[in-house]
C-alpha cells in the first residue's frame, strides 16, 4: 500500500499529537506562595528520567524590589537533590535514579516589602520534553520531518516505558492486595476461633456455677 506524502504527514502530526496526549512532557505551574508557610509541588516519575525546571519570582507591580525565596527539591527517600536560598530565579536539573513522588518545596525569605503572596513561576519539564532537539538537530544535522520522526520516536520509547512502568506497579499493587486479602482472611479465621473458644468456655462455667449451686 502506498501513501503520499501529504499521506505521511498527516499521519506523522496525527502521531506526534497522541504522543502530545499521552506523555505531559512539560507543566508550567503558577505558585502563590503565602508571606509565611511553604508551599510544594510533588510529580510521580520513574526511575533513569532527566528533569529540568526553571523558577522565577514575578514581580509586583507595586515598584517593590522582587522578594526573594528559597527552594528546596528532595528525592522521594528524602535525598536533597537542590537547595538554593535568597534567590529570585534558578533552575535545577537531575536524572531520577528513584521511583517515586519528587517534592519541590518554596517559601519566601526574609521580609516582604509588599506584605502579601508572591507569584512564583515554574517551568517543570521531564523526560523527552526536557531533552534539547535543538542541539541534537545541530549535531546530527537533521531538520524538518527527519527531526520530527526523532522526536517520534523518542515519544513511543517514553510511552514505552511508562507502560511498562506502570505494568510494574500494577503488578506490585495486586501483590500488596492479595497479601491484604490473605491477612484478612487469616483475622477473620482468628476471630471465629477466639469467638468459639470463648463460647465453649462460657458454656463450662455456667455449667459448673448451675452444678454447683444444684440447679441442674
Amino acid at each position: 500500500m502506498k501513501m503520499n506524502g501529504s499521506g505521511f504527514v498527516l499521519r506523522l502530526l496525527f502521531l506526534l499529537c497522541i504522543s502530545d496526549l499521552l506523555i505531559p512532557m512539560s507543566q508550567a505551574i503558577w505558585l502563590n506562595l503565602p508571606a509565611t508557610g511553604t508551599k510544594c509541588v510533588s510529580e510521580e516519575i520513574q526511575n533513569n528520567v532527566v528533569v529540568l525546571a526553571d523558577y522565577v519570582v514575578i514581580p509586583d507591580d507595586h515598584g517593590h524590589p522582587s522578594p526573594t525565596i528559597s527552594v528546596k527539591v528532595t528525592s522521594p527517600y528524602g535525598n536533597n537533590l537542590h537547595h538554593k536560598e535568597n534567590v529570585t530565579h534558578g533552575q535545577f536539573a537531575f536524572t531520577t535514579n528513584e521511583a517515586g513522588n519528587y517534592l519541590a518545596c518554596f517559601w519566601i525569605d526574609g521580609h516582604n516589602q509588599g506584605g502579601g503572596d508572591v507569584s512564583v513561576n515554574l517551568d517543570w519539564k521531564t523526560g523527552i520534553g526536557a531533552k534539547d532537539w535543538e542541539s541534537v538537530a545541530r549535531k546530527e544535522k537533521i531538520e524538518g520531518v527527519e527531526l520530527e520522526l526523532r522526536k517520534l520516536e523518542g515519544a513511543v520509547e517514553a510511552i514505552h516505558e511508562n507502560l511498562l512502568y506502570l505494568k510494574s506497579r500494577e503488578a506490585e499493587m495486586r501483590t500488596v492486595s492479595e497479601k491484604t486479602n490473605s491477612r484478612v482472611a487469616w483475622y477473620s479465621i482468628m476471630s471465629l476461633g477466639v469467638c468459639i473458644a470463648v463460647s465453649v468456655l462460657q458454656l463450662w462455667h455456667l455449667k459448673r456455677f448451675f452444678l454447683k449451686k444444684k440447679l441442674i
